[in-house]
């Protein structure tokens, strides 16, 4: 039995249009990666920290009530994703957002949410 590819009822432009929009499986990839940082609400608690003020580990731990291991780990994820920065001041390390660009995604979001 062999299996025919479906006729398409769109117009060839159209088919050019989103053949070439559609990113390739690598840019889909780290969109997956980049997207998965806010599926996390103590990620999201501290990228809004962040987006506020460069802080410590003791810092946001305290601000967000969260412990020092948790907020530890999920740093090393923004680090690793890419979305944080740090410093090191004396024995202190200082955490920053790379770039806005993550704040304005995260407000965007809660633009579409209606609060």
């Amino acid at each position: 039995m062999s299996l025919s590819k479906p006729v398409l009822l769109l117009d060839k432009k159209t088919v050019g249009l989103v053949e070439n929009y559609i990113p390739s499986d690598e840019i889909l990839e780290e969109l997956v990666s980049f997207f998965s940082v806010f599926s996390d609400l103590t990620r999201i608690k501290i990228i809004s920290a962040l987006a506020i003020s460069e802080m410590c580990v003791t810092d946001l731990s305290s601000m967000l009530n969260f412990n020092q291991t948790t907020v530890s780990h999920q740093l090393k994820t923004l680090r690793d994703i890419g979305i944080v920065k740090y410093r090191r001041e004396g024995k202190i390390i200082l955490y920053s957002l790379k770039n806005d660009i993550l704040n304005e995604t995260l407000l965007k979001g809660v633009e579409f949410l209606g609060f």
